[in-house]
């Protein structure tokens, strides 16, 4: 295994790529064998951002009611959840908060609907005015998550000031069929590609620990290097009560580690960033999963469940050495 760490760190820090076999092998890392594979990831991880982290705060602009069955999602509208339901904030909330979470040392903004997408004419142009607003008033990147949007949506916020387009793919082609029955996988690849047909930077990316298989996992993160995703988020389960996951056992803290590094080898140009579910399941070693090859934070809260205060995620990429800078590996510029 060592000399397997060792054979895809040469390969990778000179430009080439991990094979699909060779990545399979490596989730095979025993928990003795996995500080060396993180420490290789983090080695290519500082090859190709440096010291530069992302970090992003969340806006949950829309909460409940969703049509769709995913099988982890509180905010389902086929789950009896205590999961907050209300309908889209205003401009003026948006942006109030936006600036907070600027205050706090966000560096990226990203507005979130739950639904199958933004269908009101009047909720868009809400939303494409708070993103013309994020994007003058403050030196945030202006994000959202929306569910499918159309692709005169998808420019008409690009022309607003939008940087990335978040639309998760969650899991693997195989195993999405056990996440959500509701729509197709490839709706969702589908809109990957919009996004970026569109100019919008692609964010996608999935959730650790709903039962899949490490070769789940690692098929997921081949997706997203097909479709060459700017930002992976990697969320890990944190059960809700009502939903069909709800009683799902967690995956050790270790094994989310090594999965962060094998995502790291796989796309090492992309930003990868550690979401949902940190706190939780990483509990202590939150810091180890940053000096695994991750360059970006979910900071503060997330849609319906707390994080830990920014203050702490601040002080702990500090005390790691990260510099918390804007989109990293792309121009500064707004795209």
């Amino acid at each position: 295994m060592l000399d397997l760490i060792l054979k895809v760190r040469e390969t990778i820090l000179s430009g080439g790529e991990i094979a699909y076999e060779e990545a399979l092998t490596l989730t095979e890392a025993s928990p003795e064998e996995i500080p060396y594979l993180a420490a290789v990831a983090n080695e290519v991880r500082r090859k190709f951002a440096g010291s530069r982290v992302e970090s992003c705060a969340l806006s949950n602009i829309k909460s409940g009611g969703c049509s769709e069955d995913c099988k982890f999602c509180a905010q389902s509208a086929h789950y009896k959840t205590d999961s907050p339901v209300y309908p889209q904030i205003g401009v003026e909330e948006i942006v109030a908060q936006a600036k907070a979470a600027e205050a706090m040392g966000a560096t990226e903004f990203c507005l979130v609907s739950s639904g199958w997408g933004v269908t009101s004419d009047k909720e868009f142009q809400t939303v494409l005015e708070a993103v013309r607003r994020i994007s003058t008033e403050t030196g945030l990147f202006a994000d959202c998550s929306l569910g499918f949007m159309t692709d005169g949506q998808m420019k008409a916020l690009k022309d607003a000031g939008l940087y990335r387009n978040n639309h998760n793919l969650e899991a693997s082609r195989d195993y999405f069929g056990k996440v959500c029955t509701t729509h197709p996988y490839q709706n969702r690849v589908n809109h990957v590609r919009m996004a970026a047909d569109a100019g919008v930077h692609p964010c996608s990316g999935g959730i650790l620990g709903m039962g899949e298989s490490p070769k789940d996992r690692v098929d997921l993160a081949f997706e997203l290097k097909r479709l060459h995703v700017d930002c992976v988020p990697v969320n890990v389960l944190n059960p809700r009560r009502g939903t069909p996951l709800g009683e799902v056992g967690p995956i050790p803290p270790m094994e989310i580690i090594k999965t962060v590094a094998i995502y790291r080898l796989i796309l090492p140009k992309s930003t990868l960033k550690i979401a949902g579910g940190r706190e939780v399941n990483l509990r202590d070693l939150q810091a180890m999963a940053m000096q695994a090859g991750a360059n970006g934070l979910i900071l503060g809260n997330y849609l319906t469940t707390m994080g830990r205060s920014p203050e702490q995620d601040i002080q702990m990429l500090k005390d790691l050495g990260f510099e918390v800078t804007s989109p990293v590996g792309i121009s500064s510029e707004r795209a």
